[in-house]
């Protein structure tokens, strides 16, 4: 049953709700809020010396990491001709433009244009630095109110880096608004899509919450038969829809990151722990890049989760796989018709997530008139 938690906002829909009603605004047309941290890169991909291009909805960053070992994030253009600053070198702690060679301090001030001498009059400001900070073996930035940065949490995941798990890291560009995908991931009533790779999984929704900022959901599972793969098989030995047993599923999205937690009958921890982010790549926002962090239980016997692991990630990429056409495939239709969300959704949780992310994300400008 549906629940209220402390900062009393209220689930319970009826059945057979449009989404949205009338002046209510497409959730589709929803931006991401940018005052929190996304990660924009795996920290592995910024090596020393050497600079990438990344984006957050349109804006595009450039990503270096300095002689000291530290990473800064740049407005990805050069204020001089607004060539990217991508394309350049680093020096030490600053990035110098390819073209006319103007360095930047990590901060985006300028600090020299070869060419000038002192006395020669300066641009009053470079570019846009944004907050930087590395966590989770991934490059977070702050998009939003710089000053709002100090105080903003990071997102605590406290199995990352336990002796008790192992973590599998996933990175994924997928062409849908990120709304879509929080609905997949909380929507449990799709494992059909998924009868392939994990056989017949029978989901029960035992109970949920939601808030002003999140919605949590509770799932019993149980295996109903038909054949898995050996990869699923694996993660069924450490408790995921065995056979004769009953695995509670916690999902939750926490805005704007979503959790999901497996907790096997009688077992003491979760047999694995994910956590994602999707940040929007394109100023649209009808493309996102999935970030996600698979945090699996090491078995009591050393080495088999290493033998494992190939295993383990061809079948989370199948699963991932099978998401990510069918999320895609809603995006299409959106598009198809019209820009309009036609969809007759009838689950409450999936109503209840639509107005968290509506109301915490950030309307996005109505697309320019062509010319």
């Amino acid at each position: 049953m549906p629940e209220t938690d402390s900062d009393g906002a209220s689930s319970g829909r009826q059945p057979g709700h449009r989404d949205p009603g009338p002046g209510i605004v497409d959730l589709r047309r929803i931006g991401a809020n940018p005052n929190f941290w996304y990660p924009v890169a795996l920290s592995r991909s910024v090596r020393g010396g050497h600079v990438i291009a990344t984006a957050f909805a349109g804006k595009r960053i450039a990503l270096y990491r300095g002689a000291s070992g530290t990473v800064h994030a740049l407005e990805d253009r050069c204020a001089h001709r607004q060539v990217p600053l991508s394309m350049g070198v680093v020096e030490g702690e600053t990035l110098r433009c390819c073209y006319h060679a103007w360095a930047y301090r990590g901060d985006g001030r300028i600090s020299q244009i070869p060419y000038l001498s002192k006395g020669d009059g300066r641009p009053p400001r470079g570019v846009r630095g944004y907050p930087v900070r590395e966590a989770y073996g991934l490059v977070f930035v702050f998009p939003g109110d710089p000053d709002k940065g100090e105080d903003t949490a990071l997102p605590q995941l406290p199995a990352f880096g336990s002796p008790h798990y192992k973590t599998m890291t996933f990175s994924r560009t997928v062409r849908c608004h990120y709304s879509f995908m929080h609905e997949n991931l909380l929507d449990m009533n799709h494992q059909f899509l998924h009868r392939g790779v994990v056989g017949k999984l029978h989901p029960e929704l035992l109970e949920y919450r939601t808030s002003a900022r999140s919605v949590e959901a509770r799932y019993l599972f149980t295996h109903a038969g038909g054949k898995r793969n050996r990869g699923a098989s694996l993660l069924a030995a450490e408790g995921i829809g065995g056979r004769d047993t009953a695995d509670v599923m916690t999902i939750r999205t926490q805005y704007p990151y979503q959790t999901l937690d497996l907790l096997p009958e009688n077992a003491e921890r979760p047999s694995f722990r994910l956590w994602a982010a999707y940040v929007p790549e394109d100023a649209a926002q009808r493309r996102c890049h999935a970030y996600g962090l698979l945090m699996i239980e090491k078995p009591g016997i050393p080495g088999a989760l290493h033998l494992a692991w190939p295993l383990i990630r061809h079948f989370a990429e199948r699963v991932f796989a099978e998401d990510r056409r069918a999320v895609e495939a809603e995006q299409r239709a959106w598009e198809q018709q019209g820009g309009m969300d036609c969809n007759q959704e009838v689950f409450p949780l999936i109503l209840d997530v639509r107005e968290v992310l509506r109301a915490n994300g950030i309307p996005l400008p109505p697309p320019a008139e062509p010319r």
